[in-house]
């Protein structure tokens, strides 16, 4: 039987991922330190692991497909495939960003400031190559967390650290010197898996659906009844992805009228649809727009 290794991040992306899978048709149950999570398609067979790892396992060819970040493929200089991005997070809904850092008070203001200086991170092989193009001479050490406290304890100059929001930065009354990267969230697949028809096809189907998923977050549908003298004053109203559907109601000088809509403009919306003559007004949450 033919079966497709998947692999899904461990850490902070696994439940993210495991909402989105749901969210675009499939059902996965993790088990207490248990790495090999049941879902429900015989055709899958998944795993956990963490996403600095997940991109050497997919190029190696133990995993066929995996989801991980740009920067880890990065780091390791991974041969893989990208099958698409995938933007998701459950705090800022936005790429990550790798930023150089150092202390609020330090003298060190521009990358030059940093020669001969020591830089903690995890992200040691691109914080390499990047101080090498700028043909400035760093001591980088592999930082196996806590890295932001790095610098307060006086063990590191500077680190390169990945945040969204900048919350642990300030909390740790660092200041941003320099943006190195961005990161987002990447499915990827292994070059052999890839010319397998087989498995090609599961991988699109995935990339397919989860994207529709993606594309779903925070959009709603909207449906109402509109007389028909009052229609053309409703579809001004509307924005939608083409046009908003229209159909004539039985027997009736009335149409239903449905569309989809942004999450966020729907509280100013609604009140003015409903103003302008149109009744019985649903708004429903979707799952996927492909």
């Amino acid at each position: 039987m033919n079966q497709l290794k998947l692999g899904l991040p461990k850490g902070s992306l696994e439940n993210a991922t495991i909402e989105l899978f749901e969210k675009a048709g499939w059902l996965i149950k993790p088990a207490a330190r248990n790495y090999f999570p049941k879902i429900d398609d015989a055709d899958l067979d998944c795993s956990i692991c963490r996403p600095q790892e997940m991109s050497r396992y997919v190029e190696s060819g133990m995993l066929d497909a995996g989801i991980t970040g740009k920067d880890w493929t990065m780091e390791n200089s991974s041969d893989t495939v990208l099958v698409c991005d995938l933007i998701y997070s459950k705090v800022s809904r936005r790429p990550t960003r790798w930023i150089i850092a150092v202390a609020g008070d330090s003298d060190i203001k521009t990358l030059e400031d940093l020669k001969g200086k020591k830089i903690a991170t995890e992200l040691v092989n691109v914080t390499k190559r990047f101080f090498t193009e700028k043909k400035i001479e760093v001591d980088i050490e592999f930082s196996w967390g806590a890295t932001e406290a790095k610098v307060v304890a006086g063990l590191a100059d500077a680190i390169v650290e990945v945040t969204e929001t900048e919350s642990t930065i300030r909390a740790h009354g660092l200041k941003i010197i320099h943006e190195l990267m961005e990161s987002n969230t990447q499915f990827i697949a292994c070059k052999k898996a890839w010319d397998d028809p087989w498995k090609r096809e599961k991988i699109e189907s995935i990339a397919l659906l989860l994207q529709g998923a993606l594309k779903a977050d925070r959009i709603v549908g909207l449906k109402m009844n509109v007389p028909n003298d009052k229609l053309e004053k409703i579809v001004g109203l509307l924005p939608s992805i083409n046009a908003p559907t229209v159909a004539s109601l039985y027997n009736q000088d009335w149409c239903s009228v449905e569309t989809v809509v942004s999450e966020d403009i729907v509280r100013d919306l609604i009140p003015k649809l409903k103003k302008s003559g149109a009744e019985g007004i649903i708004e429903y949450a979707l799952n996927k727009v492909i």
